[in-house]
Order: structure tokens, then C-alpha cells, then sequence
């Protein structure tokens, strides 16, 4: 289920900086002919629209606000390629204070914010032809590093919801797609103290594009993802992308 994004319409949510910005300049660079900048905050994004004028469109979307998600889906109504890029990271084990607190705040942006993205644009998706999704995973979908506990397991549920996007959306003919990146040098990269083991985001933004050309669903881009991806690939392809029946 390939897609050429050429020509095409698409929205990256967390699109000013990181990760989102290299997202949305990859997909310019590729020939979309319009990118939905979604953030919280729209001035954040006027940077984005001086270099690339109007073929950036800032629009407002909070993962935790679910009206900004169904009115950005009202007025995107034509995109053809949905990139849910935003996430939040708390660094707590699973024994440090705050540690229940912390993984609330990240599970209602990580997880349901990613439903709620999802409801709201499948349909528009479905309206203009199938189109992609794609979600921002991580290897900490896959591996718990113990010093953010929280932060895997919210991931871990995001990747659970992003196996169940695939199938259901694929009656519709929607290409459903999962990047799990390594440590990134993004703001959140710096945060966490990745430092130089941090990859470049162009790596995620060209990887991501490259699986949405060849229909794949798993995407691990950067040298870490690679070594999880190989030791990770019988069970992916055997069993998470395989046609299993329930019983």
C-alpha cells in the first residue's frame, strides 16, 4: 500500500522544531505541495511559513485539547498524509515520586492524543482517497530504559495503538505507519541527555518518507533503531505484521 507524497496535502503535528521540522521540510522537499504546521501555539510556526511562504499553513492542534484536533481536521480538510510527530518525555522510574503523575501526563498526550488525532482525521483521510498516517514511536516502545519508565510504557501503548490503526484502517485503504526512532538531537534529545549519541532528525524525516514510497509499517531509522530493528524484525514480521486471526 505505497503513497507518493508528491502533490499531495500534509500535516505534522509538532511541526515547529525537532523531529516535526524535519519532518515538514522533508515532505516540501519531496513535492507535497502544502503542509499543515500543526502546533500549539501558531506563532511558533512563522519562522516555517518566512522560508516556505504559503506552502506552510500553521493550524492549531493540542494533543491534549481534543476541539483544537476536530476543528484543524474541518479545516485540513484536503490532506492526504497525517504525521503525528508531538510526544512529551518525563524522566521517571517506575519507583520515583511522581512517577503515577508523570506517566497521566504523558499517556494523555502519547496515547490519547494519538486517538484523538486519529478519530478525527480517518475519515478525512478515508474522504480524499486512503492517504497515510504515521505515528512517532520510539525504541522505547520495544525497551524500557529504566530512568524513564513512564515515558516506555507510554510509548509502548502508543505502538500497541498504531498495530490496531493498521488494520482498521486499512479497509479504508489508509497506510498506516510506525517510526521508532533512537535518541535524536532534538530539544527533548538535549533534555534527556542523549548528547552525542543523538542521530540527525533529517535521518527520521528521510526514513519516514522513504517507508510511506514502499508501504512499510515499521520504520527504525538511526543507527540504535537499526540494531533494535534487526534483533526485533522475526517478531515484527512474523507475528505484528502478520494476517493473525483471533481465535
Amino acid at each position: 500500500m505505497a503513497f507518493d507524497v508528491k502533490n499531495k496535502s500534509v500535516l505534522v503535528t509538532g511541526a515547529n522544531r525537532g523531529i516535526g521540522k524535519s519532518i515538514l521540510e522533508e515532505a516540501l522537499n519531496r513535492g507535497a505541495k502544502k503542509v499543515y504546521a500543526a502546533v500549539r501555539q501558531i506563532e511558533s510556526a512563522e519562522s516555517l511559513v518566512a522560508e516556505h511562504g504559503d506552502k506552510v499553513v500553521p493550524i492549531r492542534v493540542d494533543l491534549e485539547d481534543a476541539d483544537s484536533i476536530t476543528a484543524a481536521a474541518q479545516t485540513a480538510a484536503d490532506v492526504d498524509v497525517v504525521v503525528n510527530n508531538a510526544g512529551v518525555l518525563k524522566q521517571k522510574s517506575a519507583i520515583d515520586a511522581g512517577a503515577i503523575e508523570a506517566l497521566q501526563f504523558e499517556m494523555n498526550t502519547n496515547v490519547y492524543g494519538l486517538m484523538r488525532v486519529a478519530q478525527a482525521f480517518a475519515p478525512v483521510l478515508k474522504a480524499n482517497g486512503g492517504g497515510a498516517f504515521v505515528q512517532l514511536n520510539s525504541v522505547a516502545s520495544v525497551k524500557t530504559f529504566s530512568n524513564m519508565a513512564t515515558y516506555c510504557a507510554s510509548k509502548a501503548a502508543s505502538y500497541s495503538i498504531t498495530q490496531g490503526l493498521r488494520d482498521s484502517l486499512r479497509e479504508q485503504g489508509t497506510l498506516v505507519v510506525s517510526v521508532h526512532p533512537g535518541p535524536i538531537q532534538t530539544d527533548m534529545g538535549q533534555e534527556a541527555g542523549f548528547g552525542d549519541m543523538a542521530a540527525s532528525p533529517s535521518l527520521v524525516a528521510t526514513a519516514t518518507f522513504d517507508a510511506i514510497d514502499e508501504g512499510h509499517f515499521h520504520v527504525w531509522p538511526d543507527p540504535m533503531a537499526e540494531q533494535v530493528g534487526a534483533a526485533y524484525q522475526s517478531f515484527a514480521e512474523n507475528v505484528v505484521e502478520a494476517d493473525m486471526q483471533e481465535n
